[in-house]
């Protein structure tokens, strides 16, 4: 995903969502390119990320305002402001690829180098700034790439691993929707590749809490899906359709995208049809099932 740096300009009017998590509201800044500016284009890509990610689809906006955080950042000389505007331009290539590869179609290879290589620049971004604990966004991402891409758990444990401690430790600097991603693909692959189901439900217990802890409605529902695949494959039915009900029920209620709610009802079907001691969900190599979408 390549962005032009020299649309750069030193004076910068923009629309940003600068809205409490969960609601939109768009307002103009108009400034030069300040460490503050920066700042608030940051925090508005990331809102209207999430805002894409889970209810509309679309990320039009998201790289608008990441193209100028990227240029704005690049211009200023400013190293950590340029990583994170890596970070979430990975994460968007991320989603476009997630999108080709839910929908049946091969995801080119060229997407994907390009998805690494944005996690890789914002990786030494963050290390040229100096900023060690921020790394952990650029590896999860680079787990990502690994598991969800290549289907290569071997590869993408290293860099969770990395992600985890990392998250954990600087709990503070890295943020709660991260540790619960972290902590959410660590127990994908204790459900998916290593077989230890308890403590897949340990690991997606403590990211739903973590969503639940940040408070965003859009973000609680995926947390309870993973946690009731987990539950269902540990034998624990009822407390998977207890999980499942609750976020059919809460992703209805945020307005969540079509396919998000509809694989929550999907999930719940099919946990109230299995038997009390089994799993009816089918899970592939890269730790995503058919009602469980990235995030």
């Amino acid at each position: 995903m390549a962005v032009n740096a020299r649309l750069a300009v030193p004076w910068a009017c923009v629309k940003v969502v600068m809205a409490p998590a969960g609601r939109s509201g768009r307002r103009t800044i108009c400034g030069m390119a300040t460490d503050g500016h920066l700042s608030e284009l940051l925090a508005a890509a990331e809102e209207e990320f999430a805002e894409a990610s889970f209810r509309t689809g679309d990320f039009a906006r998201v790289r608008e305002l990441l193209a100028e955080a990227l240029a704005g950042s690049e211009q200023a000389g400013d190293l950590a402001g340029r990583a994170r505007a890596l970070d979430l331009l990975g994460m968007v290539a991320h989603y476009d690829n997630i999108t080709e590869v839910m929908s049946g179609r091969r995801v080119p290879a060229e997407a994907i180098d390009a998805e690494e290589r944005l996690f890789r620049q914002a990786l030494a971004a963050w290390h040229a700034a100096g900023q060690g604990p921020a790394t952990a966004q650029a590896l999860f991402g680079l787990g990502l790439v690994y598991q969800v891409l290549h289907s290569d758990w071997a590869s993408a444990m290293p860099y969770f691993w990395q992600a985890l401690e990392l998250a954990d430790v600087n709990d503070a600097d890295v943020g709660l929707y991260l540790r619960s991603e972290v902590h959410r693909h660590v127990g994908f692959y204790f459900l998916v590749a290593d077989a230890r189901p308890a403590e897949a439900v340990r690991h997606l217990q403590l990211s739903l809490d973590l969503r639940e802890q940040l408070g965003d409605p859009r973000r609680i529902p995926s947390g309870q899906v993973a946690l009731a695949q987990a539950e269902l494959a540990s034998g624990h039915r009822d407390r998977a359709i207890e999980l499942l009900r609750a976020a059919v029920l809460q992703a209805r209620e945020a307005g969540l995208l079509a396919q998000r709610i509809e694989d929550a009802e999907r999930a719940l079907r099919e946990a109230e049809a299995a038997a009390p001691d089994t799993s009816t969900e089918t899970w592939d190599a890269t730790g995503r099932s058919d009602t469980n979408a990235a995030g």
